[in-house]
């Protein structure tokens, strides 16, 4: 989940690395759960790298037949250490739990945190594989939803705890929906190559309100997704450099929420006033002023 600083300055920065190879004598992946989480971190620990083909590349490829899932509950200004709490195995969803984990971009950390203190939960995931090979997820519930999840080959800040938190409890993966229109995503595939990836279906606008409701925003449809992202994927981008310089104008604040037929969408925060205003948590651009106006065109009524 992409954050903003009080000060009124965006941030998200994701530092994309070229994903590695997975190292030929790698340890064999251990089929039960080990008794203490041995990672230093809220998330982003496993116990041994997966052997399995394509995981330099994604998350957990190919089709795994059963997930079984670790919880180490703890504290997240104590972590490492903790014992797991007990185990599940999900019974339905497996598929699901797959599609959503195939779209979460890879090659990143989590973006810029807020430090609240409280209570986190710290979860390894065991996929396990026709052929008897395994993988090893490791990921975590925690309070900032500020996190890494690993197969400790490639790495991805997005956030899916609380998906994790609800297998764990029910026994079946909840596809990841939005609540609210306006609300941060777990990012999707691609944005760290192009602003505006693939064919969106759908934009919608909205405008920055208080920060205890929903903000008030427009949906619109293919059309004026494409009439926005062209302008958009047409700005010369860059690895995101951790905000932008200067306060919003009177204009403010304005977070574009990219839908797709299938899988997550994409998120771009576009801050009038603000140098550079585009930022899609992987990437920033510099705007134009007949993007702006296009902005402001569509967006609600203050």
């Amino acid at each position: 989940m992409r954050a903003l600083l009080a000060t009124g300055v965006m941030v998200g920065v994701i530092a994309v690395s070229a994903p590695e190879p997975v190292a030929k004598d790698a340890p064999a992946v251990p089929a039960t759960c080990p008794q203490r989480w041995g990672g230093a971190d809220t998330g982003g620990w496993v116990p041994a790298a997966a052997r399995v083909e394509g995981a330099g590349e994604t998350l957990v490829p190919g089709a795994p037949v059963e997930a079984l899932i670790c919880a180490y509950p703890g504290l997240n200004y104590k972590p490492g250490g903790e014992r797991p709490a007990g185990t599940r195995t999900l019974t339905t969803g497996t598929r699901a739990m797959l599609h959503d984990i195939a779209y979460l971009p890879v090659g990143s950390g989590p973006g810029a945190c807020t430090a609240m203190g409280g209570p986190t939960t710290n979860y390894l995931i065991r996929f396990a594989y026709p052929d008897g090979s395994a993988l090893w997820l490791g990921s975590a519930e925690e309070v900032n939803s500020c996190v890494v999840t690993t197969n400790g080959t490639v790495r991805s800040g997005a956030y899916i705890g609380r998906n994790i938190t609800a297998a764990y409890r029910t026994g079946t993966w909840l596809p990841v929906r939005q609540t609210d229109a306006c609300e941060g995503t777990t990012g999707r595939r691609g944005e760290e190559d192009t602003m505006v990836p693939g064919e969106p279906v759908s934009v919608t606008v909205c405008r920055q309100g208080s920060p205890t409701k929903t903000w008030p925003h427009r949906k619109y449809g293919a059309r004026e997704a494409a009439a926005l992202a062209g302008p958009l994927n047409a700005r010369h981008a860059w690895k995101t450099a951790n905000g932008c310089q200067g306060p919003p104008d009177d204009e403010g604040t304005f977070r574009l929420i990219f839908g797709y037929r299938d899988g997550p969408p994409v998120d771009i925060w576009f801050t009038s006033g603000c140098t550079p205003p585009i930022d899609n948590g992987a990437l920033q651009a510099d705007g134009t002023e007949e993007l702006r106006d296009q902005i402001i065109r569509l967006a609600p009524a203050r």
